[in-house]
């Protein structure tokens, strides 16, 4: 039997740089993936020691205290509380911001009071230099009575004494019950109120799981709310308190007070700061970033850059991997038998990778830029700027991060929301991004826009085409903010939804913590989303390739019996073959069947055909009405598509493209989530296929009622 490798939490306030710490203790020996049952994101990894012994680091979420107010928080009560967790640590590493030490030391008293082994790791002690900042590390132990180590996550200084009482601690035996317990022998940090020891004792008498009476003092206040407490355990618990007159708030706010009172002469005693501490950079810069009127303007000029990095930076780097997988598919459909396994991967495979990995360079953009702000401190500003704002619509300040950058595509915006810790927030602002019209319905409203408004200018200066793009853009975040609103109604959790955060000090970025930052997600994205994608491709290769065998033979042998009568070239011949066969099709039959269910919409049985191939991805319906019209196999062809798009007639000889169906399309694509990705990524951040399922059909109702209004009232 193999034994379990010896395990270390790290745990501390948000912006305590756990996350450098993390990164210099284990390299890029790290995974990512989410605690059972919530989306909040896990990252472990593994650290060597002086033996060459291998150690398991795990990266909780940023806590202030164990008396929680978001998901994030939740998660560390439910581990700390619980022995028998999985995760739970043989001891752990509390960083704290050195600069910063008062606040951060109440959530490391309620862990000490717990009896874990416990380091205290002071961080960015090069910051409290340059402030002048002076700490007594032999009082800090003595009064803590905890090891205390400096360290600096940037440069990797004071890391190696860690590891030391890390070795120190992995070689010695795991036993919590005997470590040392506040209540029994010296109240250290929280002496407890008559009504506290009284329910305590009644718990640790039925329930001998509650070993350390800090635990069954944590149980008592959130019992029902702990998961993995039973029901007769809930049911004791509940009695024990009742019948002491337990008063949770009030008890908690007494101990956070009392705690306090116990914190600050131990700073006093250990840290020394400048007398006269003069105005820093922080305050300087902050008087202009987060001024009601500079903020906002400073905050959409950055966003600016950001989502004009990720359409030309992003856009040379999905072009070369788009051309690469264009060049191998032409390879291996040179190089192997023409048979239906060739289709497979070329058509099936090779696209659904195409679809995967062609995101990269927006992901890989976009997580540099949102690294690169936490790094430096900024995006704690834009939280905070913001949150008031968006608190209106069921989000918070950070949500706004998400919603702008969905403009440049919403799978690496969905992926943003990791920041928000708040579930409800969180999942509001994933339910509604995909709202944002993303750089994938560009091609659609380009040949659209381009066909139905002519090309005239407002004012002498301003396209009419350009002003009706932008309008587009200006509907799809109105319509994302009144769903927010519907959500925020609709919604219910226990969750508080005030933001607390820490504004931190303005510094140079870790450049590794950058890089091991958007390693980690594009990681995540690739072999996360990347089954379902390739799942789903082939799926929808096999609809649009394959038919009754009947029904496909006939097809063919008619299709090139008229191409040879109407003396069509190699091309055109191929092309007409090819869209005989979509529309004979399963994937043609398909349209169809819905064609009695998009004809109030304007839409007739070929577009319900690029309607369903575009579900791939938005940017396919170009090359599907390209396709369907045998004018070319090149999507970007719009003018030759707009020529034939003019000549399509319906049976009653009215034009199939009038400005009322044109317009019905674009409201449409509007709306629609026509994008298999962005519902795999909703489904792997939210470990469910409940909300992307309300995500599809409350946006494809919307696109239906749109449509089917602006129809007819343009008819």
């Amino acid at each position: 039997m193999i034994a379990q490798k010896f395990s270390f939490a790290l745990i501390g306030n948000p912006n305590a740089g756990k996350s450098s710490i993390f990164n210099q203790l284990t390299g890029l020996r790290q995974k990512t993936g989410n605690f059972p049952g919530v989306t909040v994101e896990k990252k472990t990894g593994l650290a060597t020691l002086a033996d060459y012994r291998q150690v398991s680091v795990m990266d909780l979420p940023g806590a202030y205290s164990l008396y929680p107010n978001s998901q994030d928080e939740r998660i560390v009560l439910n581990i700390l509380s619980n022995p028998q967790d999985p995760n739970y640590p043989d001891a752990v590493i509390y960083v704290a911001d050195l600069t910063n030490l008062e606040r951060h030391l109440l959530l490391l008293s309620q862990i000490k009071d717990l009896g874990l082994p416990l380091i205290l790791a002071l961080n960015m002690i090069d910051l409290a230099v340059e402030e002048g900042v002076f700490f007594d590390k032999k009082n800090l132990i003595k009064d803590l009575e905890v090891p205390v180590v400096g360290v600096n996550g940037r440069t990797g200084e004071g890391v190696e004494e860690l590891k030391e009482w890390m070795f120190a601690q992995s070689i010695q035996k795991r036993d919590i019950a005997a470590q040392y317990s506040p209540f029994e022998k010296k109240a250290y940090f929280y002496s407890p109120t008559d009504a506290e020891r009284k329910t305590i004792d009644k718990i640790r008498t039925v329930l001998p799981d509650a070993d350390v009476p800090y635990r069954a003092l944590l149980w008592a206040h959130h019992y029902d709310r702990l998961p993995f407490l039973t029901n007769f355990q809930k049911n004791t618990i509940k009695q024990a308190a009742e019948s002491e007159k337990f008063e949770d708030l009030r008890l908690q706010i007494t101990e956070t007070l009392q705690r306090f009172d116990k914190i600050q002469p131990i700073i006093r005693g250990a840290i020394r700061k400048p007398k006269n501490e003069s105005v820093t950079l922080t305050d300087h810069i902050d008087r202009i970033v987060t001024h009601h009127i500079y903020g906002p303007l400073i905050f959409f000029g950055i966003l600016a850059l950001i989502f004009q990095s990720i359409f030309s930076w992003a856009a040379i780097g999905k072009d070369a991997i788009e051309q690469a997988f264009i060049g191998l598919n032409v390879l291996l459909k040179n190089q192997l038998p023409r048979v239906w396994i060739t289709d497979l991967i070329t058509d099936g495979v090779l696209a659904g990778l195409s679809g995967v990995l062609q995101f990269i360079p927006q992901i890989a953009v976009l997580f540099f830029f949102i690294g690169l702000l936490e790094e430096v401190g900024y995006m704690a500003r834009s939280v905070y700027l913001f949150d008031r704002i968006m608190q209106k619509f069921g989000m918070n300040g950070r949500s706004i991060v998400a919603l702008v950058s969905g403009g440049a595509c919403a799978i690496p915006a969905i992926m943003s929301t990791r920041t928000i810790s708040n579930w409800k927030e969180r999942l509001i602002t994933i339910m509604v991004t995909p709202l944002i019209s993303c750089s994938a319905r560009i091609p659609v409203f380009v040949l659209l826009v381009g066909f139905i408004v002519p090309q005239k200018r407002v004012l002498g200066y301003f396209s009419f085409q350009g002003l009706v793009f932008g309008g587009l853009y200006v509907l799809s975040a109105v319509s994302a903010l009144a769903s927010a609103y519907v959500f925020k109604r609709i919604l219910k959790t226990n969750e508080s939804t005030f933001l607390m955060i820490e504004l931190p000090d303005y510094k140079l970025p870790h450049w590794k913590n950058v890089w091991y930052n958007v390693l980690q997600k594009v990681r995540s994205f690739v072999t996360e989303a990347g089954k379902t994608i390739i799942v789903v491709s082939i799926i929808l290769w096999f609809l649009a390739s394959f038919g009754p065998p009947a029904s496909m033979q006939r097809t063919i042998i008619a299709s090139e019996t008229a191409a040879k009568t109407e003396n069509l070239s190699p091309r055109q011949t191929n092309d007409y073959i090819a869209s005989k066969k979509l529309e004979a099709s399963f994937a043609g039959r398909l349209g169809k069947f819905i064609e009695p269910a998009i004809s109030p919409l304007g839409f007739d049985w070929k577009i319900g055909i690029a309607l369903i191939s575009s579900f791939a991805a938005r940017e396919v319906f170009v090359g599907s009405i390209a396709t369907i019209y045998s004018v070319g196999s090149d999507p970007d062809n719009t003018s030759s598509i707009q020529e034939r798009m003019k000549k399509e007639i319906r049976p009653n000889g009215s034009p199939v493209y009038s400005l009322a169906a044109s317009l019905s399309l674009m409201i449409f694509y509007v709306f629609a989530l026509q994008c298999m990705s962005t519902i795999a990524v909703v489904h792997r951040e939210t470990k469910s296929w409940k909300w992307p399922l309300i995500q599809f059909l409350y946006m494809g109702a919307m696109a239906y009622v749109g449509s089917y209004l602006v129809y007819h009232l343009f008819r």
